[in-house]
């Protein structure tokens, strides 16, 4: 029997080798970045590689560097220098920062005497990685680590100005990528297969441009500073060709992405009638009211459901 579904020429596997030969080693964007300093003289050579370790480490800790941080990294350095050279020494040194628990977890200093329980006001350097990771997903570039390092984060008006500037970032799209998605379980839809031969026409690329579709929504809400209740009563959404067709929203052609008003909201405003949500919330071959139901709970009302009895 004909399902409807056809086996296209495909990709199964690419390899890439080389280059055979290897050259000297040629100017890059990120070399550059590295090699904030280039020594003349070999008495030059500890002295530009402190520069350099001194920088990145302050990037990587997110905070202002002292001399027991760069006590080991220079260590290191001075072991790989006197046998391999100033760039090995370099490289040696900028691994073990990367090594370091300080770049690979996020600790947040607790007052001396603070009990459990406690609520305590963070210092400026915790608070800048804070809102960072929170708005961009990485660690706080010079200027939020600078009002830091000062201590002038804490004051309400620069700590404002800052999150309105991070804001305008483009960077910010981690609060639609990231924490949006993990909230609204985005990932589900993507681990959710539907039934081949009841949805033929479903593919891989009309569910990537479902999730888009919500992430898209709630990255505008945030820029547009717009009402929360906009999020279950929309008239208006984001999709592009393929995910118009699915649908039935005419008009619109093209893989970009769009905003486009609804002429019934009822229908697909809001996240609730979003595909993503509802592929989210059902069986790879029918709908499912409990998934609906302990979702709309957990994620909208943050009423945790217990497990079934």
């Amino acid at each position: 029997a004909n399902y409807g579904i056809t086996a296209l020429p495909h990709l199964a596997d690419l390899m890439i080798t080389g280059p055979v030969s290897s050259g000297p080693v040629s100017k890059t964007a990120s070399r550059e970045k590295v090699f904030s300093c280039y020594p003349d003289m070999e008495d030059e050579e500890y002295e530009c590689a402190k520069q350099i370790i001194s920088r990145i480490a302050a990037q990587a800790y997110r905070r202002a560097i002292t001399e027991e941080d760069l006590a080991g990294p220079m260590e290191f350095y001075d072991r790989a220098a006197r046998e391999s050279g100033f760039e090995v020494g370099v490289r040696t040194g900028l691994q073990s920062i990367l090594a370091n628990p300080s770049f690979l977890f996020r600790f947040e200093e607790q007052p001396e005497n603070a009990y459990e329980g406690q609520l305590y006001r963070l210092n400026d350097s915790d608070l800048a990685s804070r809102i960072s990771f929170f708005i961009w997903g990485s660690g706080p570039d010079d200027q939020l680590r600078e009002l830091a390092n000062e201590g002038k984060l804490s004051d309400p008006k620069i700590l404002e100005s800052q999150v309105l500037r991070m804001l305008s970032d483009p960077r910010s799209q981690n609060l639609a990528t990231s924490f949006a998605s993990q909230w609204l379980r985005l990932q589900e839809a993507g681990k959710n297969e539907p039934e081949p031969y009841l949805y033929p026409d479903f593919t891989g690329q009309l569910k990537e441009d479902m999730i888009r579709e919500t992430q898209m929504f709630f990255e505008n809400l945030i820029r547009e500073d717009r009402s929360v209740l906009e999020m279950v009563s929309a008239d208006y959404t984001f999709v592009n060709e393929r995910l118009a067709r699915h649908y039935e929203i005419p008009g619109v052609y093209g893989s970009r992405f769009r905003r486009v008003n609804l002429t019934d909201p009822n229908q697909r405003g809001g996240l609730l009638a979003h595909g993503s949500i509802l592929t989210t919330t059902s069986y790879p071959d029918r709908t499912s009211p409990v998934l609906r139901g302990k979702w709309l709970l957990d994620n909208l009302f943050g009423i945790r459901v217990p497990a079934p009895p």
